[in-house]
């Protein structure tokens, strides 16, 4: 039984003529006879009287019109379903970001892309930058901003810089202030806030305080960027944080740059290189990359 079939099978149940139904179907009359023909004889059964020109349903026609009704709305369904997809008017992102990028980058970006597309479902996953690489590598993120360079085994990944940040050590405003501008060596007799495992500015300001010559010191560790400064207002510690969540922490606390040569990092866009995001995934790529601009 074929698509065709069925769709000159109702155009004529419901013109109960064939050369009206060929017209409306823009096929030649015999080439619709041929073909409902051919579906009766798959069926078994005849699924229209024809005697005397008046053209009926039997009773196997009857049984299949509304049958073959469901089968070409539901066609025209999935039609609209893609197009519609195709057109960005329906679908879902899942995107991968750190939480300092969550609270500075992303709300803006976001933004922008729901104005320009507002049928589309943004997933947000937020974790640390090994986290969300095994994330994209299993297949449960389209896209992941992650910062470089990609750990050791990472599996492979099409990558674009979207922008170096330089760190920052925030204390308690109520608190001793560091040397301005600090160096990582004024660290060694400092508490630090530390974040969990999994985190680039957890691995970041050890490597740099080691290659200071000292092993941290943490006073709490394991905690996500929230409570991160919330630890660090309460008078815990310091941290060193990205400048863009810095400048946005709010009351309570002391921003204290970096001597030269300072930290940064580089923030990129990912995606697994086996396989092309979708079509609104792609959008939401072109809107990060503009914002570069």
């Amino acid at each position: 039984m074929q698509f065709q079939q069925l769709l000159y099978f109702v155009a004529v149940a419901e013109t109960r003529h064939f050369t009206h139904a060929a017209e409306r179907v823009h096929v030649s009359q015999p080439s619709l006879s041929q073909q409902i023909r051919a579906l009766e004889t798959e069926l078994g059964a005849e699924l229209f009287s024809r005697a005397r020109g008046n053209i009926g349903l039997t009773e196997a026609g009857e049984a299949l019109l509304p049958l073959a009704r469901r089968i070409l709305a539901d066609a025209d369904t999935a039609r609209q379903e893609v197009q519609e997809l195709a057109q960005l008017r329906r679908g879902r992102v899942r995107l991968g970001a750190t939480p300092s990028l969550c609270t500075g980058l992303l709300p803006e970006v976001l933004r922008v892309f729901h104005d320009r597309h507002p049928g589309i479902r943004l997933l947000i996953e937020e974790g640390g930058s090994h986290d969300l690489v095994r994330q994209l590598a299993r297949g449960a993120l389209d896209l992941a901003l992650i910062v470089l360079p990609l750990p050791p085994g990472s599996p492979a990944l099409t990558t674009v810089e979207l922008l170096q940040e330089d760190l920052v050590v925030v204390s308690a405003a109520s608190g001793k202030p560091p040397r301005r501008p600090a160096r990582i060596a004024d660290l060694r007799d400092q508490p630090l806030v530390m974040f969990r495992h999994g985190y680039d500015l957890r691995e970041l300001t050890v490597a740099a305080c080691r290659a200071a010559g000292f092993e941290p010191g943490f006073t709490v560790e394991g905690g996500e960027m929230d409570a991160v400064l919330g630890f660090v207002r309460a008078g815990l510690g310091v941290a060193v944080v990205p400048s863009m969540v810095a400048g946005r922490a709010g009351p309570g606390f002391r921003v204290t740059p970096l001597a030269d040569p300072g930290l940064r990092r580089t923030i990129a866009l990912a995606h697994r290189s086996d396989v092309a995001p979708p079509r609104a995934a792609r959008e939401l790529q072109r809107v990060l990359l503009d914002s570069r601009e």
